[in-house]
């Protein structure tokens, strides 16, 4: 395994690129890009795959009838939205026709909250969330925050990544109710598929009517196909639509309008695939918490953050459980906010959990590489919901 690959930017490398870097060697375990493990069914992918040829081979149609299918199975309406060749390429046109002057986003979150605007010469207000308070947002001290800076848009992203963190849909109700007079402000629900601590958690209905609130989903994410790259913003029809008019009439690919016209079929699996997600979630989290001195935050992602015991760098840790074990994980130095001793796990399932605690012990404690550790638990929660 090429180790400089992981050195050498600022974001994980691709699975591609771990890939062509260990010819021979047997394919890792993604424990760092969030992906659903359970979607798309064996089933789907053999659908897929028998449709190769044509899917490769013939032009997609234009985004609008792509758009137009999936806001019939979600129940949005078409000209709230706005589909993009992953969320990330939403987030650039969001910057660069909506952004002026100042954004303010809490730290640690998603790196291009921070970078796009950077990028183009505006100024980034950082919250900086507390550890204390395990990374939990206080509202009503960000709204402050905002104030006292004098930013015009807010970024929140609810599930928050790198930690999981969760704000319940009133509390973001709140918070847009108290930045009703700001240029914009986004909600990044990228993650918000995988909530469960409470019913219809997302506020997308609510953007579509406000003024100045922009929702961003992603698709690749909960769906479990990051290559397809494809998301959607929901915004009332104008600032909708002048998104969508800035984005290339055919900037979505075949695969992505062949996944969002088989989703109506598949959605009992779907749902079934989040249930079983959930469930690992709380099982990788209780077997985490049992690891001593390892401090787990309670997560509504489909991730988790873990900060290593007092003396611990993940970056070693990282390289130990690639090489050693064949388990890749993102070490977060490099993520604005938190630092080399938090690693963001993946939540998958069971059999591969046990082959990241079998590493994680054996680097950590010189343990033997057949015992987890069940004592010594030292664990935090964000909220008791979301464990």
């Amino acid at each position: 395994m090429e180790l400089s690959l992981l050195r050498a930017q600022a974001h994980s490398p691709s699975y591609f690129s771990l890939m062509r870097g260990s010819v021979g060697e047997r394919a890792p375990v993604d424990f760092c890009i969030p992906c659903n493990p359970y979607f798309p069914t064996p089933d789907i992918f053999e659908h897929l795959g028998r449709n190769l040829e044509t899917i490769l081979k013939f032009y997609p149609s234009d985004a609008g009838t792509i758009t137009e299918e999936l806001c019939a199975t979600l129940g949005l309406h078409p000209k709230t939205v706005a589909m993009g060749n992953g969320s990330t390429e939403l987030i650039t046109w969001i910057d660069h026709l909506l952004v002026r002057e100042s954004l303010a986003v809490p730290i640690p979150t998603f790196g291009r909250w921070t970078d796009q605007p950077l990028e183009t010469g505006k100024r980034v207000d950082m919250y900086p969330l507390q550890e204390s308070r395990n990374f939990a947002l206080d509202v009503d001290d960000f709204v402050s925050f905002i104030r006292m800076r004098g930013s015009r848009v807010a970024v929140i992203c609810n599930p928050n990544n790198p930690d999981g963190g969760y704000l319940p849909k009133h509390q973001v109700l709140y918070l847009l109710d108290q930045l009703i007079d700001l240029d914009l402000v986004i909600v990044d629900e990228s993650f918000g598929e995988f909530v469960d601590a409470e019913p219809y958690p997302g506020v997308a209905a609510e953007a579509a009517v406000r003024p100045n609130v922009i929702v961003l989903r992603s698709l690749g994410k909960n769906f479990g196909l990051h290559g397809i790259r494809f998301g959607y913003m929901v915004a009332n029809p104008a600032l909708a639509g002048r998104v969508r008019d800035a984005l290339p009439k055919w900037n979505l690919n075949s695969f992505a309008e062949v996944v969002v016209f088989m989703m109506r079929e598949f959605m009992n699996e779907y749902q079934d695939s989040l249930r079983r997600l959930g469930a690992d979630r709380r099982a990788m989290f209780q077997q985490l918490s049992t690891m001593p001195g390892l401090s787990v935050y309670a997560s509504q992602g489909n991730f988790l953050l873990v900060k290593l015991p007092p003396g611990h760098d993940g970056v070693p840790l990282r390289d130990h459980l690639l090489t050693e074990h064949g388990v890749y994980v993102r070490e977060c130095g490099n993520k604005l906010g938190t630092t080399s001793q938090f690693l963001r796990l993946v939540v998958r399932p069971q059999e591969d959990v046990r082959r990241l605690l079998i590493g994680m012990t054996q680097f950590l404690y010189s343990g033997s590489l057949h015992e987890i550790p069940v004592i010594g638990v030292h664990h935090r929660h964000v909220n008791p919901l979301s464990a």
